[in-house]
């Protein structure tokens, strides 16, 4: 027999807390203060139902518990296919207030020899009804293949496509490169011009750098293991509650790889760090062992 949603969410909660300082944020619905979001990929993964999910909760509830238990989630299935209006609405009616999805772009959009010719893609993808999430539509995540090589004049064309708004509302870009050829000072500085975000992955099969090109910082942690009750160790986690509180104050961590070296600090900016791989059964409790240390328990409304 199929469990009452309402049944898990009677544990007292909180709203996140913001970093101390504050700055401007993109959307006008959107608080004045830098947040720090963590999540997971997706929400539709049948191991979670073992050791995630309430045991008896029907399927058809696992987007409404999940976000109750995390703050932001990254949706994979926008990148292999188009979803309807109606897909997004539901999506935005069955969580809090107060949540976001990451959204993978379609990979029709990047997974193309020449990016210049990705426009009617990109404009579909954007199209496609991602409006209807209204604030919870947090930043378009594009993926290029590992074998994708930076060509500088070609992927600043791809940028240019990129729109800085949809239906009035500020967009947010991050692009996810992984290919060895992107480590390089004249990617970094395009991405900066371009005013985009660069991915940054604990991965070591993913080459990437932690050097800041947008207001904002997206992490996708992909290392997680299975023997681990939460898939990263104690002092991981730790590490990774103080590198989000940096980023979220303005400042950048002195210990992950970089083009440039230690930066200066500048603006509070919003923070987005997802476990997306590795030992997968384990991300949502990686996910909330940092949203822990972080001090933060999520909103249910």
């Amino acid at each position: 027999m199929g469990m009452c949603l309402n049944e898990f969410f009677t544990a007292p909660v909180m709203t996140p807390q913001p970093a101390p300082t504050s700055a401007a944020n993109h959307s006008p619905e959107a608080q004045a203060a830098p947040r720090i979001r963590v999540g997971v990929g997706g929400w539709t993964y049948p191991p979670w139902r073992d050791n995630f999910f309430p045991q008896g909760l029907p399927q058809s509830q696992e987007l409404a518990y999940a976000s109750r238990q995390l703050s932001a989630i990254e949706v994979n299935g926008t990148y292999y296919s188009t979803m309807k209006p109606a897909s997004f609405k539901k999506w935005h009616d069955e969580t809090p207030a107060d949540f976001v999805f990451s959204l993978k772009a379609s990979r029709y959009a990047t997974n193309r020899r020449v990016l210049a010719e990705a426009g009617e893609s990109i404009t579909r993808f954007v199209e496609s009804g991602i409006s209807e999430l209204g604030h919870k539509l947090g930043p378009i995540v594009w993926q290029f293949m590992p074998g994708k090589v930076f060509e500088a004049g070609d992927f600043e064309a791809f940028l240019a496509l990129l729109p800085q708004q949809l239906d009035g509302r500020a967009l947010r870009h991050v692009v996810d490169v992984r290919h060895e050829s992107f480590m390089t000072q004249a990617f970094l500085a395009l991405a900066r011009r371009y005013k985009v975000a660069t991915v940054f992955t604990d991965a070591d099969k993913f080459p990437s750098f932690a050097d800041l090109t947008g207001d904002f910082v997206y992490a996708r942690l992909m290392l997680s293991e299975a023997g681990l009750a939460s898939g990263y160790d104690e002092a991981a986690l730790s590490a990774w509650a103080e590198r989000a509180r940096n980023w979220a104050a303005g400042g950048a961590p002195d210990d992950l790889p970089s083009l440039e070296g230690p930066a200066e600090a500048g603006a509070p900016r919003d923070v987005f760090i997802y476990f997306i791989n590795g030992a997968k059964e384990k991300a949502p409790a990686a996910a909330m062992a940092l949203l822990a240390r972080l001090g933060v328990k999520v909103a249910v409304t």
